[in-house]
């Protein structure tokens, strides 16, 4: 698949971090805004024309020939270009790579499209320069307002409205797409699958059936700054002992809810080698099959904390700075893909612990995700992979379930 294969080649160098041979592709920074370009042109040699609407978010549009008027109920389709800090080539952009692909396959085969067909790029879904995850979908959905979004701030302190105004975008634009529903008939993103799903039961290809509830909490220990050699232990208010602690009792606790949590982010002030910390912020990602066993895996771990650092006279303030409720993708949708792929044999269907565009969509507009296999199951990482033939599958398989929602 040539047009496939030279989109991708086109793109694995933007934003490659050659320490490491991961992205550092971030909202609105050189990376991003290179890609932004990148989509522009992809759709322009397809006559397919672009615009960014009010969040950032870029839309490529195929029209029926005589289409009159504003598009609507359309088929979408597209992902993500941002990536996390040293991530992977795959999640993302895999999504955006294949929608184009899809539209050159559906040409090829000379099917006409009675509906409008578009691809998008969704703005800062890893939240990973801001902290806020799928920041360009949850404005469009309402899910995310533009008074806080606007005072988000990066680890330079920059914030969304003054990043935003440094790329020439106007941050008074941000707010709730009124359009959205209108427009979108359906919405359906393929993405690598970040986990050995796939894998284990040798299939290159799945549907969604749902996305476990999920979401991110700021610990804040706080202690007393000190001199690291003639501090007696005694005297001490370290905040890091409490801190290590939680970081422990997470794994215990994820194990026995047949969950998972991670904190993987960590902030330590004076950050000095020779001083005991004054404070310390922690992030917590935690994921579970239902919101029940998720409010119960982060009441564990927090209760833990709490205890720890009231007997180390530590101050503990605990934020939930996103949670996302369960998302079960419409079953009427999820056959639908399943018959248009019929022909592949039996489609599985399959759960993911990862959070997507698609999952914050859903509360407005019908979604459906595609999996593509992992044969390593290894993501948010360099070593993130999959197979060519099976991309070139992925995109086949998109094609598929495009021409069955638009051919005449």
């Amino acid at each position: 698949m040539k047009t496939f294969d030279s989109m991708w080649a086109s793109i694995l160098d933007v934003g490659r971090a050659a320490a490491s041979g991961g992205y550092r592709r971030f909202a609105w920074n050189d990376a991003d805004m290179t890609l932004r370009e990148w989509f522009t042109g992809e759709a322009s040699a397809r006559g397919m024309s672009v615009e960014e609407d009010r969040n950032g978010n870029l839309w490529a549009w195929w029209l029926p020939d005589g289409w009159v008027g504003d598009p609507r109920d359309a088929f979408v389709t597209g992902s993500h270009l941002d990536s996390v800090p040293d991530g992977g080539a795959y999640d993302g952009p895999l999504g955006v790579v294949s929608a184009f692909a899809a539209i050159d396959i559906v040409r090829e085969r000379g099917i006409i499209p009675t509906r409008p067909i578009a691809i998008t790029a969704f703005s800062d879904e890893e939240g990973a320069r801001f902290g806020v995850a799928c920041v360009g979908s949850q404005l469009s959905t309402g899910a995310l307002t533009p008074e806080r979004a606007l005072k988000l701030r990066d680890a330079d302190g920059i914030s969304l409205a003054e990043a935003l105004t440094s790329s020439g975008r106007n941050p008074s634009h941000l707010g709730a797409d009124p359009t959205l529903v209108d427009r979108v008939g359906v919405y359906v993103e393929l993405h690598v699958e970040q986990g050995r799903g796939l894998d284990l039961v040798d299939q290159p290809i799945a549907v969604a059936s749902s996305i476990w509830p999920h979401g991110r909490w700021l610990f804040n220990f706080t202690g007393e700054a000190n001199h690291a050699g003639a501090t007696r232990l005694v005297d001490r208010r370290d905040p890091m002992l409490a801190f290590a602690s939680s970081v422990h009792t997470a794994r215990g606790a994820a194990a026995v809810h047949d969950a998972v949590a991670t904190f993987g982010k960590v902030r330590v002030l004076p950050n000095g080698a020779n001083a005991i910390p004054s404070e310390v912020q922690a992030w917590l990602d935690a994921r579970a099959a239902d919101e029940q066993t998720l409010t119960a895996l982060v009441e564990a771990i927090s209760a833990e904390a709490r205890t720890h650092a009231e007997r180390d006279g530590i101050d503990l303030d605990i934020v939930a700075e996103s949670i996302s409720p369960i998302v079960e993708f419409p079953a009427d949708t999820r056959r639908r893909l399943q018959a248009a792929l019929g022909h592949l044999g039996d489609i599985p269907v399959l759960p993911t612990a990862a959070g997507h565009d698609a999952g914050v969509l859903s509360a407005k507009v019908p979604t459906a995700m595609l999996f593509v296999r992992n044969p390593t199951g290894v993501s948010h990482s360099p070593h993130e992979f999959a197979e060519s033939v099976d991309c070139h599958r992925g995109a086949e398989a998109l094609a598929d379930v495009m021409a069955d929602y638009t051919a005449v």
